[in-house]
């Protein structure tokens, strides 16, 4: 999904580098799911399961919002 490459591309290119390493690892987490499990967190449609895809979701959000 395009929107979601954009999400996370736009982290990736401006917070990625000068991330934690908890942050980076939560941000790889986000990469091994599907593009319909990681849209059901970004819109907030589902609940993550797991506090690292909780903590990466929040960094997206975090993110995007600034």
């Amino acid at each position: 999904m395009k929107e979601l490459d954009q999400l996370l591309t736009g982290y990736l290119d401006a917070g990625y580098e000068a991330a934690t390493d908890d942050d980076k690892a939560a941000f790889h987490a986000l990469l091994e799911l599907s593009d319909p499990e990681l849209a059901g967190y970004l819109l907030q449609r589902q609940e993550p399961g797991s506090e690292i895809i909780a903590r990466g979701i929040d960094i997206i959000l975090r993110r995007h919002r600034a």
